[in-house]
């Protein structure tokens, strides 16, 4: 029987994915919670939803500081975050081989 793929749920919301590609993309550490919101184009709101998610499974850390008396929330991807996204890609990696009938998806290598 043919091994079905195990795709993270938290990862695989579009929004999700997308915070998490964009975090593992960058040369920074650490995004600024304006800067990310303006380059995915969503609004504070799903922003925030969708991070608390994320912070929940442990794939982002947020830090919450004052700068000058202002607000800044700066947030990182954690290790589990990032090897969390790894596996994502192998079973979406795998998935793609099957569908073009390169592999059953069981062979790491292939």
């Amino acid at each position: 029987m043919e091994r079905r793929p195990q795709l993270d749920k938290v990862i695989h919301e579009r929004t999700r994915l997308s915070i998490i590609a964009y975090l593992a993309s960058s040369e920074e550490a650490e995004a600024d919670f304006t800067k990310l919101k303006g380059d995915l184009d969503l609004t504070a709101g799903n922003l925030s939803v969708q991070l608390r998610n994320l912070e929940e499974a442990g794939y982002v850390a947020i830090a919450k500081r004052f700068i000058a008396n202002k607000p800044n929330t700066r947030i990182s991807l954690t290790a589990a975050g990032s090897k969390a996204l790894g596996g994502y890609l192998e079973e979406m990696e795998a998935l793609i081989r099957r569908l073009k009938g390169g592999s059953n998806g069981n062979d790491p290598t292939a």
